[in-house]
């Protein structure tokens, strides 16, 4: 099968992705999405207009086309024009949708117990891995490419190489999480990768331990609608309760903006409940005042 030529144009967008150090994944992504806006244009996507990238957009509308998807062919053809293309003027005809946020789902500190003890086995590999997913905060893709020798017992740290954009960062390793993974290793012994696959030269798949999430779920009769992610809400709503201050939490958990950890604030109903409400001085106030008019 023959390759596909590469045109000078694309050619010159993916070294200006390399120059950025842009990650193979987000690489491929502005590919697909400049191609997929070529796909409507007809011709080579440098040659259009503000008019016909309007109308891209309005394509995109009527089609129904998700707040997400629409953004991220947005976000790579603010790139490939503005980058590429040296065209900075066409990012003001480019729009991005807003979508509205929801609250993430968040499962208690006892729904977590009975999920991760009705975890399928064989062994305790599943229940590691999401021992992992829930102590220490991590993405699905991150518990699934962790080796053996990012579990750092000495200074109880648990090493995320190429994270969530590309970032390397130290997560936390609980006693108890330790003991786990101490028991599942003397069991299962693994090399190499600390979740193997099959064939265990891969990694065990984020599709493989979300299986594991949902049968566990079931099997502890949790009706939520939560997902694996849902045991990464858990981590920071939970921490947030435990009065761990948001910037810890915003490093354990990877994220680049302090704005995406301060949502888990709207969740932590533990800290909702225990806050003095303002209006309590104003009572207090007034009821002194009403002490004072009565001496």
């Amino acid at each position: 099968m023959a390759e596909e030529r590469v045109s000078p144009l694309r050619q010159r967008m993916i070294e200006d992705m390399n120059i950025r150090g842009l990650a193979e994944k987000t690489q491929k992504a502005h590919i697909r999405n400049v191609k997929h806006f070529a796909a409507f244009l007809g011709r080579p996507p440098d040659t259009a207009t503000p008019e016909e990238l309007r109308a891209y957009q309005l394509k995109m509308t009527e089609d129904s086309v998700s707040a997400s998807t629409f953004n991220v062919r947005i976000i790579s053809l603010r790139f490939f024009f503005g980058t590429t293309c040296g065209r900075e003027d066409m990012k003001r005809f480019m729009q991005f949708h807003r979508k509205p946020r929801k609250l993430p789902i968040v499962l208690s500190v006892e729904e977590v117990a009975d999920l991760l003890a009705a975890v399928p086995g064989p062994g305790l590999k599943y229940r590691a891995a999401l021992g992992i997913s829930y102590g220490a905060g991590l993405r699905a893709s991150e518990v699934c490419h962790l080796k053996v020798n990012d579990i750092d017992c000495d200074r109880m740290l648990i090493h995320v190489d190429d994270g969530k954009g590309g970032r390397d960062r130290k997560a936390m390793l609980s006693p108890n999480l330790l003991a786990l993974l101490r028991d599942y290793w003397c069991e299962s012994r693994p090399e190499g990768w600390l979740f193997p696959g099959k064939p265990k030269i891969n990694p065990l798949s984020p599709r493989q331990l979300n299986r594991a999430f949902t049968s566990a779920k079931h099997m502890a009769g949790i009706k939520k609608a939560a997902t694996l992610h849902t045991l990464r809400h858990s981590f920071a709503t939970h921490l947030l309760e435990a009065n761990t201050d948001v910037r810890v939490i915003q490093v354990l958990l990877g994220h680049a903006k302090l704005t995406t950890t301060a949502r888990y604030a709207h969740v932590a109903t533990k800290t909702i409940r225990s806050t003095v409400s303002p209006y309590e001085q104003i009572k207090l106030l007034q009821d002194e005042t009403l002490r004072r008019g009565m001496q």
